[in-house]
């Protein structure tokens, strides 16, 4: 194991390329996050992704203006061999993992019993109970909530328990152990992936989230290339809202972000500070502000600001540097849904330890990252997934 050798994974949330064999089973037939956002935007150049290989994956050369003929990374796409389709189960599939049952969703609302037992530890009645957004559904039950004092519950596509409170109403110290007894709830068969506190503030008709959101999650259920990593003694630096998705666990610092431009500054921050291991990071802009609320143009946008900063990320990669970019899902803002696709991921891995222009064309699950990324440090760990890293290596 080389202390020095370092690993970077970005993961640019929901940005999918393509439609699994299953997608129509999840509602998603036709979905491609990349190539409709193109179709819907055609002025949207990616030209440093391009560069990197992102139009030469399979059935994604639309991406480009012109064949990228002598792509500068290795490129392919990755099929999700767990059941799901949302943040959770991709980044833990990426991180070594494979959830076999696919984790609770409640798309009607939660049973009756588990938000009686909520209202009873917690002292107070609740509104809501419905899949809805989160935007919407503090406009509409925001002035009952400021009235009563009773914590607005809803979900969405994804296996979560949200709970959006006043601040002014309720303390966000408050809020958060309501979450915590919401988490120490939600287990077995509800063991959802994420409770997560959605503190709001301002007046009727003006109502509007703050920085103050915390995640509480399900910890992974099995082992992950964090854990691996950090037993081996080197760093596992995470930037967005990767310690809240694995839990904390594995983790040795990390960094919350306010949007994707932050967290490309944050992960340059760790670039130049962090001498080994592992940086993770997730963008989640893309998903939150632009899939979710069917916003191609916007989503356009984002992926072009993110083209133009891959120049400064590949300037502060060191010499056995090696960088993935990829994602964890779709959410392909031009069709009728505006929930998560199942969708095939990108991936570009980049750096002077990797030989450029191999296609690793499909590979069999996202796991094959993690385990690659284990390959590349040295580090042992019993995982699911398959290296790639003697199909791309410079030398073994």
């Amino acid at each position: 194991m080389t202390g020095s050798k370092r690993c970077i994974v970005i993961v640019l949330d929901s940005v999918g390329i393509g439609e699994l064999p299953d997608a129509a089973e999840y509602g998603d037939a036709g979905s491609n996050t990349l190539l409709n956002i193109k179709k819907a935007c055609p002025d949207m150049r990616l030209k440093n992704l391009n560069a990197l290989g992102l139009s030469n994956i399979s059935g994604a050369a639309a991406l480009a203006e012109e064949p990228v003929l002598f792509p500068t990374g290795s490129f392919g796409k990755l099929a999700e061999r767990s059941k799901g389709k949302d943040t959770t189960t991709g980044h833990w599939e990426i991180a070594g993992v494979l959830i076999e049952k696919a984790l609770p969703l409640y798309p009607d609302g939660f049973p009756r019993h588990l938000l009686s037992l909520f209202e009873t530890k917690i002292g107070r009645k609740t509104l809501g109970n419905e899949a809805a957004s989160g935007t919407e559904i503090i406009e509409r039950l925001g002035d009952e909530h400021v009235r009563t004092g009773s914590p607005i519950v809803y979900t969405s596509a994804d296996s979560v328990f949200q709970i959006a409170m006043h601040e002014s109403v309720i303390p966000v110290k408050e809020q958060y152990r309501i979450c915590q007894t919401a988490r120490e709830i939600l287990t077995g068969d509800h063991a959802v992936a994420r409770v997560i506190a959605r503190p709001f503030e301002g007046v009727s008709g003006q109502y509007k989230r703050t920085a103050n959101r915390r995640d509480f999650s399900l910890p992974p259920i099995q082992t992950t290339i964090l854990d691996c990593i950090q037993k081996a003694g080197l760093p596992v630096a995470a930037v967005g809202k990767i310690e809240d998705i694995f839990a904390g666990r594995g983790v040795t610092q990390s960094i919350h972000i306010n949007g994707d431009m932050d967290g490309v500054d944050k992960t340059l921050g760790y670039l130049d500070t962090v001498g080994g291991g592992l940086i993770f990071t997730n963008l989640v802009d893309f998903d939150t502000m632009y899939g979710h609320r069917n916003d191609a143009r916007g989503y356009a946008d984002a992926l072009i600001a993110f083209d133009r900063r891959i120049p400064e990320i590949l300037a502060r990669l060191r010499p056995e540097d090696v960088l993935f970019i990829t994602a964890d899902h779709g959410c392909d803002p031009t069709t009728p849904s505006t929930d998560h696709s199942r969708e095939y991921i990108p991936l570009l891995v980049y750096g002077q330890p990797v030989k450029p222009g191999v296609n690793l064309r499909v590979r069999e699950s996202f796991a094959d990252i993690g385990a690659t990324v284990l390959a590349i440090l040295g580090v042992d760990g019993k995982i699911h997934g398959q290296s790639f890293w003697r199909e791309i290596a410079a030398a073994v």
